[in-house]
């Protein structure tokens, strides 16, 4: 185990590792979007209205990589030492992150087909259950000051976020086209008011 303070460049080189993979996986995405040169004006109106699906799968991959990147931001910066395990866990959990552009496209491409949208599920999925197993382990093993009224709130937020992600996997068997609505539910933050009410059941 490494103290932060008595490494700071080393950490800041992960901080800053991390940084720049949020970076690259954000700015991919808008490769997915894209239409043919030289069209006329009505043929341009269709290529648009041909890239709807691009363009939802677009709005809600930036706005969950943002999020994941104020998370992950707030997460190290609470962390006080770090060592192997933890670096492992967050090279993992980015490998997730970077593959959210890939994920995203086959939405685009393929979004009213249950492949992609089981494939796009699992991964966000997948990506808030790592940050929430990374920051669990890293609390339990003393390496972070988070506290627990903060770590309390990020589990519920975690949990609900994740929940959401792996009930569109089912739903995706059903109805391929409904399953992707139910990810707008995650712009209204319930989970903001579900943290607030199961940290107040639990006292102080």
């Amino acid at each position: 185990m490494r103290r932060r303070e008595e490494n700071e460049i080393e950490f800041g080189r992960i901080v800053a590792f991390s940084d720049g993979v949020f970076s690259i996986a954000i700015t991919l995405l808008v490769l997915n979007l894209g239409i043919d040169k030289g069209l006329s004006e009505g043929q341009i109106d269709d290529a648009l209205w041909n890239l709807r699906e691009d363009f939802f799968a677009y709005a809600i991959s930036f706005a969950v990589i943002g999020r994941f990147w104020v998370v992950h931001h707030r997460f190290f910066a609470e962390v006080e030492a770090f060592d192997g395990r933890l670096i492992g866990l967050n090279l993992l959990y980015l490998g997730f992150i970077v593959l959210i552009p890939f994920s995203s496209e086959v939405l685009g491409e393929y979004g009213g087909q249950t492949p992609a949208v089981v494939l796009y599920s699992a991964n966000l999925a997948l990506v808030v259950l790592l940050g929430l197993l990374m920051g669990a382990d890293a609390r339990r093993r003393g390496l972070t000051k988070v506290d627990d009224r903060a770590h309390r709130e990020n589990q519920i937020r975690s949990t609900y976020i994740a929940g959401v992600f792996l009930l569109s996997v089912p739903l995706a068997f059903l109805a391929p086209n409904v399953a992707p609505y139910l990810w707008l539910v995650l712009f209204l933050d319930p989970a903001a008011r579900l943290a607030a009410r199961g940290i107040s059941r639990d006292g102080p």
